[in-house]
């Protein structure tokens, strides 16, 4: 048996391997191009694979492939027709991020909400050691407890995120982007009453047609100047270069995102080049990747794999 990881460096390398090991041998790849994956696959029974595309290009040659195991939610990068008829099944995982990413969205907002780069910058150029005062509080904040935290898309990540925000003492409030998501316990407003009276929006939802661009000039011009907007979604869901100038002519205070439109950043980026950290935070969609999730993520790989090989499905 042998199991073939295209891209093995797209989930780090600090994952412990041993529940592989008895399924065969594990042949890993850091990244593969299309051309190298035609290659590298020829003799795969099993794939493992995060973003590269897995069509006739990439495993047309693969004439002992079982199974492609997708180290991710999405399966943008299937072929699912071609595979079926391929006979080929496929298996994605769900469920393995969210603590991960709702503890990312909170450290954003903090270090947003609190201005902690003014203060540790303050402190560190050496203005705090000749101050007569012990504290310094030039750049006001304020507590969360009494905030309104406006969530869009309140899915599994969603729900935590606003069990976290009540925990402070928010009060929460979500709005559904397809309409047919519901929850009880949180008070569900239309986007319009979301982005005029929530202090911090936090995006949560999928990439589709309802979510494209939602976020654009004209929502921002809609959101309170104090606001903060979070997206550990989708990059798409937010127009760039509207969210850019938003924060240049304060429409809202500041932004966090883990997310962009191309990812790596693309060097025409609106943010590239961007310096004020009290502004804007980009982190590079690490929100999902504590360490904790990306085990979680191959235990169940393997789970999918010892079930396939002994007939069961998920």
């Amino acid at each position: 048996m042998k199991i073939v990881f295209l891209d093995r460096k797209s989930i780090g390398e600090d994952w412990d391997e041993a529940e592989f090991e008895h399924f065969g041998e594990l042949i890993k790849y850091d990244y593969s191009t299309e051309e190298e994956a035609l290659e590298r696959s020829k003799e795969a029974d099993i794939i493992i694979v995060n973003k590269v595309p897995m069509n006739e290009q990439t495993i047309g040659a693969a004439s002992k492939l079982k199974l492609v195991c997708v180290t991710a939610t999405g399966t943008n990068n299937l072929d699912k027709e071609y595979l079926e008829k391929r006979g080929i099944a496929w298996r994605n995982v769900a469920g393995y991020s969210t603590e991960s990413v709702a503890q990312h969205t909170f450290a954003m907002l903090f270090y947003l909400y609190e201005h902690l780069p003014y203060y540790d910058q303050y402190v560190k150029s050496g203005k705090y050691a000749s101050d007569r005062s012990f504290t310094h509080y030039a750049n006001t904040f304020h507590e969360l407890c009494g905030k309104t935290f406006g969530i869009i898309g309140l899915g599994a990540i969603g729900k935590r995120v606003a069990e976290i925000a009540k925990a402070f003492g928010c009060e929460v409030q979500y709005y559904s982007t397809s309409g047919r998501n519901h929850a009880s316990g949180y008070k569900e407003v239309d986007f319009e009453t979301l982005l005029s009276t929530s202090d911090i929006i936090s995006i949560h939802a999928p990439l589709n047609e309802d979510t494209y661009h939602l976020m654009d000039q004209e929502a921002f011009q809609k959101m309170k100047k104090s606001a903060i907007l979070l997206n550990a979604g989708r990059g798409p869901i937010v127009v760039e270069k509207d969210l850019l100038e938003a924060l240049e002519n304060e429409e809202i205070a500041a932004a966090g995102l883990d997310v962009l439109d191309v990812e790596p950043m693309a060097e025409d980026s609106p943010f590239y080049g961007y310096q004020n950290s009290e502004r804007l935070l980009i982190t590079p969609h690490i929100a999902w990747a504590a360490l904790e999730s990306r085990q979680r993520l191959m235990h169940i790989i393997a789970g999918q794999i010892a079930d396939f090989l002994q007939g069961q499905t998920r």
